[in-house]
């Protein structure tokens, strides 16, 4: 019976497992793949303070493990499968056997959203991708495309233009959604072409791999093809919230309903980082919510403590 119980070990988690741990709760997180979750796929993370020159995300989620881990916090490798959440005893049920807890933190995070196009799930892995930083070196002097105009289309436009010969960017708006300093390194990049109001439509294949994209004007409707090995879908994300469907409030988008003081609608059950409904979604974001719902996790166990300890 843990104290506290972690779905996620990205940098909303990892923070909250040393909060925890540091603050006396038995404490364990649950990560299905490597720490740092989505952060560990970013090879350079220059907005995070305390780092001059940057520093990698593998590395800095690898750091976070390290220092919860030295106050004592447990990392439990596999994936959590089913949640019962309400009541005063938390069940996770992961892929190695069941978890019970007083109190759950969820930073599961987001995966990439994807087009929904006709041979998307086919064709990825085989030209069509969602990290341009892990699959880019294997498009060194090609033409690829990348789909999206916010931060991460534009960080990965800039990373494929040192190392591709043409990249074109498709945007749905007239304008893009990144900061000005990535805008101005972005059209500063020759081989970058960025093609505004549009949408890819369609994807092409020779031979079970992707030989170009179809693109096409919202304002004209006119569609043309570009040739092209590699497209990096760079459209937003979804939240991994799907295992407490029906138990926890989401809104709309399936982001779990949760404030400042990352309450749930279930007493004891608390959401950090990407998962949760919020303005901005960043890494020092992230952070701040596993600090905070340690803290709210901190004063229901206190509460619940002083009415007696939860029958198993």
């Amino acid at each position: 019976m843990y104290d506290i119980l972690i779905i996620g070990g990205g940098p909303g988690g990892y923070t909250a497992a040393l909060y925890g741990a540091r603050a006396g709760f038995d404490t364990a997180l649950v990560e299905k793949l490597s720490p740092g979750g989505q952060m560990a796929l970013t090879s350079q993370i220059d907005n995070y303070p305390g780092f001059p020159e940057g520093i990698d995300g593998f590395t800095l989620g690898d750091n976070m493990r390290k220092q919860a881990e030295r106050f004592g916090a447990v990392t439990i490798y596999g994936e959590a499968v089913k949640a019962e959440l309400d009541g005063d005893v938390k069940r996770v049920h992961t892929d190695g056997g069941e978890l019970l807890a007083r109190s759950v933190i969820i930073a599961a995070g987001s995966v990439p959203r994807k087009l929904g196009l006709a041979d998307e799930e086919a064709l990825t892995g085989h030209g069509v991708g969602y990290c341009a930083v892990c699959d880019g070196m294997f498009y060194r002097g090609k033409d690829v495309a990348v789909a999206g105009g916010g931060e991460t289309a534009v960080a990965d436009a800039l990373f494929l233009s040192r190392i591709c010969r043409k990249v074109y960017v498709i945007h749905r708006r007239d304008s893009l959604r990144a900061s000005r300093a990535s805008q101005e390194a972005l059209f500063q990049a020759e081989n970058v072409e960025v093609i505004w109001d549009s949408n890819v439509t369609g994807l092409d294949s020779l031979d079970g791999k992707l030989s170009g994209i179809r693109v096409t004007d919202k304002k004209t409707g006119e569609t043309r093809s570009i040739s092209c090995s590699g497209l990096f879908i760079a459209v937003g994300q979804q939240p991994s919230s799907e295992l407490f469907t029906g138990q926890l409030e989401t809104d709309k988008n399936g982001y779990i309903v949760a404030g400042e003081d990352t309450k749930t609608s279930l007493p004891g059950v608390f959401a950090a980082g990407d998962i949760r409904t919020k303005e901005v979604r960043q890494v020092v974001t992230a952070v701040a919510d596993g600090a905070c719902a340690v803290h709210s996790a901190g004063e229901y166990l206190k509460e619940t403590a002083s009415c007696g300890t939860p029958s198993e």
